[in-house]
């Protein structure tokens, strides 16, 4: 997507009508999902607060993407994100998410050559493969950037017979918490694509 075109201008009034400055319309969100889909960037802004609500605008065309059937997120994946909020690696998921999504998006051609390809087969082993593949590259990611994070070692070998291991700093325990989880959510993608 080329990124010469300047970002549209989408007002929210207070009856819940969303206007294009762009174009000068009133728009529905089946439109900006189309814009969206085109790559088209739009921001959102609250007509009387002045407010960017980008984000919820987005939601709700997801939301509505859902409804019509078009299941796109599974329960699973909705429930996990839902156990996110509040938790203490709350501020690492978005990064992740923006990571998988972005390699996902690069490999997406490749990933449909593959899927024709294995004409027969279960298209769905190629997409939990390269989940796979984002899994590993955000691990070995997180190991550049931590220094407790995954597969780091923890030193146990150097500590004397008998003595004990130091205490964990607490975050260490949120990163350990963290690998349990991405595991957690590994496995249950893993047996996601067995059954279908």
């Amino acid at each position: 997507m080329a990124k010469d075109k300047e970002t549209t201008t989408i007002k929210k009034y207070a009856n819940r009508r969303l206007y294009n400055t762009g174009t000068s319309t009133y728009v529905t969100l089946e439109d900006l999902a189309q814009m969206v889909k085109n790559g088209e960037d739009f921001v959102v802004f609250d007509a009387k607060t002045g407010e960017e609500i980008t984000r919820s605008v987005l939601t709700q065309i997801i939301f509505e993407q859902e409804n019509k059937g078009q299941n796109l997120l599974p329960i699973t994946f909705l429930r996990q994100l839902i156990r996110f909020y509040g938790d203490s690696i709350q501020n690492i998921i978005p990064t992740y998410l923006d990571f998988s999504i972005d390699s996902f998006v690069r490999d997406q051609d490749k990933l449909r050559g593959q899927m024709k390809n294995a004409f027969g087969a279960n298209p769905i082993d190629a997409i939990g493969e390269q989940v796979r593949r984002n899994t590993e590259m955000f691990e070995q990611a997180m190991r550049m950037f931590l220094p407790f994070g995954p597969g780091r070692p923890d030193n146990t070998a150097a500590r004397p017979p008998g003595s004990e291991a130091p205490a964990a700093a607490p975050a260490e325990g949120d990163f350990d918490a963290m690998r349990r989880q991405l595991d957690e959510m590994q496995k249950r993608l893993d047996k996601l694509s067995r059954k279908e």
